[in-house]
């Protein structure tokens, strides 16, 4: 499993592929983002995206956020709000969004795009701290997902079924 790097006038992506547990398609991949990045305004970005499993992204979740379980994605800003470029990493569990779309009944593919997008929008400024940054953050997704033709999963799991693995972001001193 290769990393794959794409270098736009705007964007550098960089997708490393540890896992297996779901097939990915490296453009798709890189499109979405792309996507999401000009749907914020965003005009520059250094994104590196790391598909892992849930081992990966629980050794990562317990030493950057002292949480001793796997979680979905994790965001880690590498330039300040507004910077450009927007530099970021993101670091999504593939595993479980295959798990998570077995559970829901739904394609793990979406649930995997759900996780990026989510990561994508910590990166340009959302929250999810409070319940009104929550709705806020939880709207924008939608809105993404369904402008790209996706199901959005979260109304499938539903919050009781995440709320000990919300999604999270670490804030890395640059």
């Amino acid at each position: 499993m290769a990393d794959d790097i794409i270098t736009p006038s705007r964007f550098e992506i960089t997708i490393s592929n540890t896992q297996g547990h779901l097939k990915i398609d490296p453009e798709t991949l890189r499109g979405l983002a792309g996507r999401v990045l000009l749907g914020e305004g965003v005009n520059q970005a250094e994104i590196s995206i790391a598909l892992v499993d849930d081992r990966a992204i629980h050794a990562l979740n317990d030493r950057h956020l002292g949480h001793n379980w796997p979680t979905d994605v994790i965001t880690f800003p590498l330039s300040e709000p507004g910077e450009l470029p927007l530099v970021g990493e993101l670091v999504v569990s593939a595993e479980m969004a295959t798990v998570t779309a077995r559970q829901a009944g739904t394609d793990p593919g979406a649930e995997l795009a759900l996780y990026l997008v989510h990561g994508l929008l910590h990166l340009c400024g959302y929250d999810d701290q409070t319940p009104e940054d929550r709705t806020r953050i939880r709207r924008r997704e939608d809105e993404i997902l369904t402008s790209e033709g996706l199901t959005n999963t979260f109304p499938l799991v539903g919050p009781a079924e995440v709320s000990d693995m919300e999604r999270e972001s670490v804030r890395w001193a640059v």
